[in-house]
């Protein structure tokens, strides 16, 4: 039994980057299939499927090298996790690596990129951190 899907989630991909596979499988929800659009709409990952298997799916990831073989990935970091939930408001959104990388965080309008809950003004649960 998993405590802690998000966390599943992150690990799985951090895993298949350090292994440089092109591509992870990961049981789906909603929230995970949101995080990996994220990825996806960010660049961080190439491609993303949705795979119905009568119980909870499977998505599937294509993850992004650049030209040398590297991940596009370089670090991913789950920073609100059951034991310690970390909300911030909209004015105090973090910044990762000055910019470069991006902050996910569960709203009350969804899941939404750092920069998008600075637009829309709300702020929420800091989900990860990517770069």
């Amino acid at each position: 039994m998993l405590n802690d899907p998000i966390a599943d989630f992150l690990t799985r991909i951090r895993n298949a980057t350090m292994s440089f596979r092109r591509h992870v499988e990961i049981p789906g929800s909603k929230l995970k299939k949101r995080l990996a659009e994220i990825l996806k709409d960010e660049g961080f990952i190439e491609d993303v499927k949705w795979t119905d298997d009568g119980k909870q799916g499977i998505i599937h990831i294509t993850l992004k090298y650049d030209d040398n073989g590297y991940s596009v990935i370089e670090g991913i970091h789950r920073e609100s996790r059951p034991g310690l939930r970390s909300y911030c408001g909209h004015d105090e959104i973090p910044r990762v690596r000055s910019g470069l990388g991006i902050v996910i965080l569960n709203t009350s309008k969804g899941v939404l990129t750092g920069k998008q809950a600075r637009e829309q003004k709300v702020g929420g649960e800091v989900v990860c951190s990517l770069w």
